[in-house]
């Protein structure tokens, strides 16, 4: 019998926000309390929808560019004063640790790509077991130019382990990601623990979408990219 060829892929680029950690609700309502606490009033689902852009991309895309010209630089800093004071409320996703480490597992390079702040970032990945273990590398926002959904981030992700993007895959959870991934050549896997829709993570580029990260670990085997 002859053995299954194997996979082309050999790096997984994974967002963090929303797909290694369960935090897209609480960044939603302390961006809300963020822009009140300035006199400015963004709808809760306009928000949630918005999560996972950079942040310097957040508020001119929610609020306008006078917004962000008057009060950009004071809105993002009360949005990490209100996300210090919730940080507790975040857990990583279903099955986060898990997938790092059956992805390492079979010789898959690991790396993140977030578009958050260095240290945001660092105490983020904390809350997944293993996980510092597991991933080769982690680029932040701190470490670009240009934040999602610009391809920029995957680039540097791949760069950093020497990876080509034919032979990469990201896994996000939001129409940024699939953007950004597309923007890098690179193919997408979507998840659905951000909130956003499968029929918009496909519409965006997502070749396959699965509900947690434990139910992408159970459908290894079943996947077009990684199986």
């Amino acid at each position: 019998m002859t053995p299954p060829s194997p996979s082309p892929v050999d790096t997984v680029v994974l967002d963090l926000d929303g797909t290694l950690v369960d935090s897209v609700y609480v960044h939603t309502t302390c961006w809300r309390d963020a822009f009140r606490d300035v006199g400015v009033e963004v709808s809760s689902h306009h928000l949630h929808r918005a999560i996972g852009m950079g942040s310097d991309r957040l508020v001119p895309h929610v609020a306008g560019e006078a917004v962000e010209r008057a009060l950009g630089d004071e809105i993002r800093a009360r949005h990490a004063h209100h996300l210090d004071h919730r940080f507790h409320e975040i857990a990583a996703t279903p099955g986060a640790a898990e997938l790092l480490d059956t992805l390492r597992s079979r010789g898959l390079r690991l790396v993140v790509a977030s578009s958050g702040a260095r240290d945001q970032t660092d105490r983020l990945l904390d809350l997944v077991e293993g996980a510092s273990a597991a991933l080769e590398t982690v680029i932040t926002g701190s470490d670009a130019d240009q934040s999602k959904p610009d391809g920029e981030l995957v680039r540097r992700a791949l760069d950093a382990v020497g990876a080509e993007p034919g032979r990469a895959v990201l896994l996000g959870d939001t129409v940024w990601d699939a953007r950004s991934a597309a923007d890098a050549g690179v193919a997408c896997l979507g998840i659905l623990t951000g909130g956003i829709t499968e029929a918009e993570l496909r519409g965006a580029g997502c070749i396959e979408v699965y509900d947690t990260p434990a139910d992408l670990t159970g459908g290894l085997d079943r996947s077009a990219l990684l199986g």
